[in-house]
């Protein structure tokens, strides 16, 4: 398969990109930069690696699970079939951890809600290099990859545990989630990256998309020290219902992301 063929073929199946993204996959197929395939040819083997990796594209699968790997925070995270693909967007919930602790030297403790696979915990943990966290992720699928990349990015500092949030028992100075927050009825209209690969367990938020904030409102009293924050990401248009969720803790902020959209809503323990 040619490179004009790949971008046909991706163009037919609907992607956006097609002529970039043709070009990242005959770079992750051979192994190589993207630059470096515009005067290395692929091997017989690299190029039936590229029209796999090309069909697998048009089916719509998540480009980061074909590749394997995604970015967040700078660090090279491994990404593929049972996990949430990271966005950048969900920076937005780190930056606003290092305008609230003044001291990114802290020995802090942080947990991540939903680890998924590590992003947050590890961004964090990169973010504040004397910190020692805590990711909690129930489905078996994420939390392997999770461990993974804890083992690569934070080893002997990150924890991932194959528990469900209402397992903890610590209390922490940080704690991040990115709930589930689509309400059910919506998810068949995602794109279909998302609503026919990634898992729907980090999507569907129930009727309304709020059921992970109502238990989070019930749970993070008792997970935060005094003066504690958390940091949670929401949907677009929910931040007004999501507010009165939290009646324990003081509101701090509802900041928006890289678009302008009210993204993390960031709460403190009195």
């Amino acid at each position: 398969m040619t490179l004009e063929e790949a971008t046909r073929a991706l163009a037919a199946a609907g992607i956006e990109s097609p002529r970039a993204e043709a070009r990242l996959l005959l770079a992750a197929a051979m192994g190589v930069s993207r630059d470096a395939t515009l005067t290395a040819a692929p091997t017989p083997e690299q190029a039936a690696r590229f029209a796999g990796f090309v069909a697998r594209r048009a089916a719509r699968e998540p480009f980061a699970y074909i590749t394997g790997r995604k970015e967040f925070w700078s660090l090279e995270l491994e990404v593929g079939p049972g996990v949430l693909v990271p966005r950048p967007d969900t920076e937005t919930l780190i930056e606003q951890a290092l305008k609230r602790m003044p001291d990114p030297a802290a020995p802090l403790r942080i947990a991540d809600l939903g680890a998924g696979s590590g992003a947050i915990l590890l961004a964090a943990l990169a973010a504040f290099p004397r910190a020692t966290g805590i990711g909690f992720e129930s489905a078996p699928a994420a939390h392997a990859w999770a461990t993974r990349n804890a083992a690569r990015h934070a080893p002997g500092r990150a924890e991932i545990r194959l528990a469900g949030w209402d397992t903890a028992e610590e209390r922490f100075d940080l704690v991040f989630s990115n709930p589930p927050y689509i309400p059910s009825g919506d998810i068949a209209d995602l794109a279909p990256e998302v609503a026919a690969h990634e898992p729907r367990a980090a999507l569907d938020g129930g009727p309304d998309g709020l059921d992970a904030y109502r238990a989070l409102g019930k749970l993070l009293p008792r997970l935060l020290v005094p003066g504690g924050h958390a940091l949670l990401e929401i949907g677009m248009g929910q931040a007004g219902a999501v507010e009165p969720l939290f009646p324990g803790l003081e509101l701090v902020e509802i900041a928006p992301d890289l678009g302008g959209v009210p993204r993390g809503l960031i709460v403190r323990q009195p």
